[in-house]
């Protein structure tokens, strides 16, 4: 359980470190640069303490697609990004992929 919590906790930091990228224009700003850095730093940080427990396949598919997903709908969230169908169908294989991963265990 407790490698499922820094799972959890290193996809939001990779999701914040994502979101931040649109802000920092190229790296040419401060802060929202720094919250990258932090937010990967953390990321790779946990998802090492998680990789002792559980397979890295199985790690890798829940951090990358749920992390793509959640970055996505930051994206219609925060930035106002369109949303249309293909979107809509690609995020719901992405989780779907996940829990049928998640289901051969």
């Amino acid at each position: 359980m407790r490698s499922y919590v820094l799972l959890g906790i290193a996809i939001i930091a990779e999701v914040f470190g994502s979101s931040m990228l649109k802000l920092t224009e190229g790296f040419k700003k401060l802060f929202p640069s720094i919250g990258v850095m932090i937010g990967y730093a953390i990321a790779f940080y946990t998802l090492s303490f998680a990789l002792p427990t559980l397979p890295l396949g199985l790690v890798y598919a829940i951090w990358a697609g749920i992390g793509t997903a959640l970055t996505a709908l930051v994206g219609i969230t925060f930035y106002k990004e369109g949303i249309n169908l293909k979107k809509t169908v690609g995020i719901s294989l992405i989780i779907g992929g996940v829990a049928l991963l998640n289901s051969g265990l």
